[in-house]
């Protein structure tokens, strides 16, 4: 009886969390898209997004390494209003992408993103194979395109950039399953009773992972995928 009740209050902590983690993504990706539909659709905060690009992406960027890196020193509100205003920073950066690409494109992008996502989610969730291999393999070539989206940005190679964004999709296909298996692990590990604060921040953590593998399959989807306005 007490080893049933003690799997059962695993079995809510494991929930609870993974719940928290996924509202807060999806709360994430709604204020993204959000405050991108409102900055496309208004020219003056468009034309003062695009002067002032490269500072929304450095912003986004120091970001992500503040928050990946020093999250469980931070008050669990302060780590959700940065990764809210994240979401909203990103959202403004990602506004073009209405100027660029038909309304019907995007959305029909978005549900076949939304739908692979969620099934690379579900097997990292399900599978009994260790995916840190994998993981380890597709964090590689992450850096690989990364390296090969700098250079093609002096080339200006639509082939190239084509090649890339499958390659792109691959890997985000593999850290979704591989990072949705860590955060079951690091859901599993965590002690019945632990403190709610630090609960909080672990969630806003595992959201911000996720968020960053459906934004950037949306993306390259999108390149694959999405009809341009021309």
């Amino acid at each position: 009886m007490e080893l049933s009740q003690k799997r059962t209050q695993t079995e809510v902590v494991v929930s609870t969390f993974i719940q928290s983690v996924y509202n807060w993504m999806a709360i994430g990706l709604g204020l993204t898209a959000l405050v991108a539909y409102i900055v496309a659709n208004n020219e003056t905060l468009l034309n003062l997004t695009y002067k002032i690009r490269f500072f929304l992406i450095i912003g986004e960027l120091a970001l992500v390494f503040i928050l990946a890196a020093r999250v469980h020193k931070m008050e669990a509100s302060t780590a959700t209003a940065l990764f809210l205003f994240y979401s909203a920073l990103n959202g403004a950066t990602l506004s073009i992408i209405f100027i660029v690409y038909t309304m019907s494109s995007i959305a029909s992008t978005f549900f076949v993103c939304a739908a692979t996502f969620t099934a690379c989610s579900v097997y990292g969730w399900i599978t009994k194979r260790d995916l840190t291999s994998i993981g380890g393999f597709m964090f590689m070539g992450l850096i690989g395109i990364i390296i090969a989206s700098l250079v093609n940005l002096f080339i200006q190679s639509s082939a190239m950039a084509m090649i890339i964004s499958y390659i792109g999709v691959f890997i985000f296909i593999g850290l979704t399953a591989y990072d949705t298996q860590k955060l079951k692990e690091m859901a599993m590990s965590q002690p019945v009773g632990l403190d709610a604060a630090v609960v909080r921040k672990g969630a806003i953590l595992g959201a911000l992972t996720l968020y960053l593998d459906f934004i950037n399959m949306f993306l390259f989807l999108l390149h694959i995928l999405g009809g341009s306005r021309d």
